[in-house]
């Protein structure tokens, strides 16, 4: 079996062990670091705002600078996966990821900030993001596809649980220039070795089948019938996309929901705080959020491969409602069992979205530029990520309350449900485009 992993191209064919759940597996703790290196950010901020003279608003701007870098860049490494393959891309990536880390550790100006790992860091950690994984779990899994898609972004959860506080613990011990080593290090002898010695593109380079291993009939899904399915997206051109109706409702359904979901994100321990509840406990509500969204993303994957990505999304949209609404009823009566409510509903609902995103994209697109298809959807991702961070700020300054803010999430997110029934990816699970 370890040489089979080792060398997946010697898997016999009558094997019971399918390799796309290594790819699962490679998915996973490479989106651990993605999300848990951008979420660390946060404490290596509270750092450096020590040492330098820096203010509060020109420092945070690193992390747009390198959300911006995400944002423009998606669409690209999404279309270079589809033309060369992923590890000419993810490989790249991780050295300039583990480059951008390193340099940080020598920072002395703002503006090398925003060099190193505003541009640096943002571009190598893009190349591991969840528009790479997306494009390669696509080829994988069709029947199944929920169901990896939620495993492999559960590793978003557990990498800002495990980093975010490892970070602070190395920092505390050795300081944040030692601790931007360390974490470079990390990538370097964890991440390199899984994508370079595991990582495949689709499943026919070690010859099995989206979802099963042989073309016998004892699996619904052969891969004759997966491998036509997937033909029969290879006609797609960017022309073809931008006038579909259904790229639109693509971008618009995680663009929607993303732009609720970062203003709970970025305000809600902010909020917590002014309302009374002290910052460890804030703190520690958030992180459960986050445990919570993990456990989630795996239950909503595995639920929309049963009754439908529309359906599932939209229970788990219903379940982020009530977790902001607890916000608001917490906001007026005071009573702290809304808390407990927030982080449980909210946790659920943000773990429906990432699966969502995913396999909505694959049942509606598939095809030799897949990969550039979704890098627009994460382009959108990352430009609503900005806008709801921003705009709930902005409304907090004019009214001095989150109230106006959190119904707007409520509105967002409900519309996002209607965009994705625009999209109707049922209508095309399992089907030729």
């Amino acid at each position: 079996m370890l040489s089979s992993l080792l060398n997946p191209k010697r898997i016999d064919a009558s094997s019971s062990f399918y390799y796309g759940w290594i790819i699962v597996a490679v998915a996973l703790v490479s989106m651990a670091f993605w999300l848990g290196i951008r979420s660390s950010f946060s404490v290596f901020y509270v750092a450096l705002l020590e040492d330098f003279p820096w203010n509060r608003g020109e420092s945070a701007g690193v992390q747009s600078m390198a959300l911006i870098t995400y944002t423009i860049l998606a669409p690209l490494v999404g279309g270079l996966i589809d033309r060369f393959g992923p590890r000419r891309v993810v490989v790249p990536g991780i050295l300039l990821l583990a480059l951008g880390l390193l340099l940080c550790s020598m920072l002395e100006t703002l503006t090398q900030f925003y060099l190193f790992y505003g541009v640096v860091m943002g571009s190598g950690i893009t190349c591991i993001g969840i528009v790479t994984y997306s494009a390669i779990l696509a080829h994988w899994f069709e029947k199944m596809r929920g169901l990896a898609s939620g495993i492999a972004v559960s590793g978003m959860g557990l990498g800002t649980f495990l980093l975010v506080p490892l970070s602070q613990s190395f920092i505390s011990m050795w300081g944040w220039r030692m601790t931007f080593i360390v974490t470079g290090v990390l990538v370097l002898i964890i991440l390199l070795p899984a994508n370079v010695l595991f990582l495949r593109h689709k499943p026919e380079e070690v010859g099995q089948c989206a979802d099963g291993l042989r073309d016998d009939g004892t699996f619904e899904n052969t891969c004759s019938n997966s491998m036509d399915r997937r033909s029969a997206g290879d006609d797609w051109t960017t022309k073809k996309i931008l006038l579909s109706g259904r790229f639109w409702a693509l971008i618009f359904f995680p663009f929607f929901s993303i732009i609720g979901i970062y203003i709970i994100l970025v305000h809600n321990v902010r909020f917590l705080v002014d309302q009374g509840i002290d910052k460890m406990t804030a703190a520690l509500i958030f992180a459960m959020v986050g445990v919570i969204s993990s456990i989630f993303r795996i239950f909503w994957g595995w639920l929309s491969d049963r009754i439908g990505r529309e359906t599932t999304f939209t229970m788990g949209i219903l379940c982020a409602c009530l977790g902001v609404s607890s916000l608001l009823l917490f906001e007026n009566s005071g009573f702290k069992l809304f808390t407990y409510s927030f982080l449980i509903f909210f946790g659920m609902g943000w773990g429906v979205t990432a699966p969502m995103f995913i396999s909505t994209a694959a049942d509606l697109f598939r095809g030799k530029i897949f990969g550039l298809i979704y890098g627009f959807v994460e382009a959108g991702i990352g430009f609503a990520g900005a806008l709801g961070a921003w705009v709930a700020g902005y409304i907090f300054d004019k009214t001095q309350s989150y109230h106006m803010a959190f119904i707007l999430v409520i509105v967002v997110l409900l519309l996002s449900c209607s965009f994705i029934w625009m999209a109707a990816p049922r209508k095309f699970r399992g089907a030729g485009q």
